[in-house]
């Protein structure tokens, strides 16, 4: 699909590649805004989900580190999130933690499920069907402390993250989304982070090298909030219906850096 001088670029240049990933990624989560506005925003934290899951495990060295191909994709459900915030209001972005969380209970049963199924043994298919079971299985062969680690990181993180920007937004009375953007969303994955490695590594690996492992996605992340940064001003830039299929339909504007905040709906968590 990618001819041979362009993959050959980027597999001697890693690092441009993460970068281009990155805001790839981010530009086209804006382009599923932009043509289909708040749905077009929750259909970009399921994709996000999918490819996390599936890129989870690959790891790689960027900038002398090893990280996951996941971080960038489990990264852009804050920004989303948060986009949402921002433009529809705290219901908006609550709804779509709860419909990601959905979704990754749905995938890791499914996925889990499909390994029961045996590969093929026709003579003309057997070698590749077992070798496509076994990769198959290599990728998506969940440990139950992995399901519960990540699952509950998910949703304490993402709840925590939509909490806090509005919060952010209260006290600041609107004003510098660049602040909630970044703070939120910083502190919401330490949060992730760090449940994430106590639960999933601790008792695995020694705590010093949970902490590390930890320590390593979290750098990344704290680059990928920064660099989100941009794009999310650019998104709160665009007149964007909140009810995408029923024009008639009404909710709360949204509101503006440069007015004072209104009372917020409280929301349970």
């Amino acid at each position: 699909m990618i001819p041979d001088f362009v993959a050959g670029y980027f597999v001697a240049n890693q690092e441009v590649l993460w970068l281009l990933t990155l805001v790839l990624d981010l530009s086209l989560t804006l382009l599923m805004y932009r043509l289909f506005g708040r749905a077009g925003l929750t259909a970009a934290i399921v994709l996000a989900i999918l490819l996390a899951n599936l890129q989870g495990p690959k790891l790689t060295e960027i900038f002398g580190m090893q990280t996951s191909l996941g971080v960038i994709f489990y990264s852009t459900i804050f920004f989303a999130t948060d986009i949402l915030g921002e433009k529809h209001g705290r219901p908006a972005a609550n709804q779509a933690v709860l419909i990601g969380f959905g979704v990754s209970v749905i995938i890791v049963l499914m996925l889990s499920v499909s390994l029961l199924y045996q590969p093929a043994t026709a003579p003309d298919t057997a070698e590749f069907s077992r070798d496509v079971h076994a990769a198959f299985a290599t990728i998506i062969d969940f440990t139950p402390r992995f399901v519960f680690g990540s699952l509950l990181a998910y949703l304490i993180s993402q709840s925590f993250d939509v909490w806090l920007f509005h919060r952010i937004k209260e006290w600041t009375q609107g004003r510098h989304l660049w602040l909630r953007n970044n703070l939120s969303t910083m502190t919401s994955q330490a949060l992730d982070t760090a449940l994430y490695s106590l639960i999933v590594w601790w008792g695995v690996v020694e705590l010093g090298t949970a902490i590390q492992l930890g320590l390593a996605k979290y750098v990344f992340k704290l680059f990928i909030a920064a660099c989100d940064t941009p794009f999310i001003y650019w998104a709160r830039s665009w007149s964007v219906p909140s009810v995408q299929d029923d024009p008639g339909a009404k909710e709360p504007a949204a509101i503006s850096d440069h007015r004072s905040t209104p009372d917020y709906e409280s929301v349970a968590q």
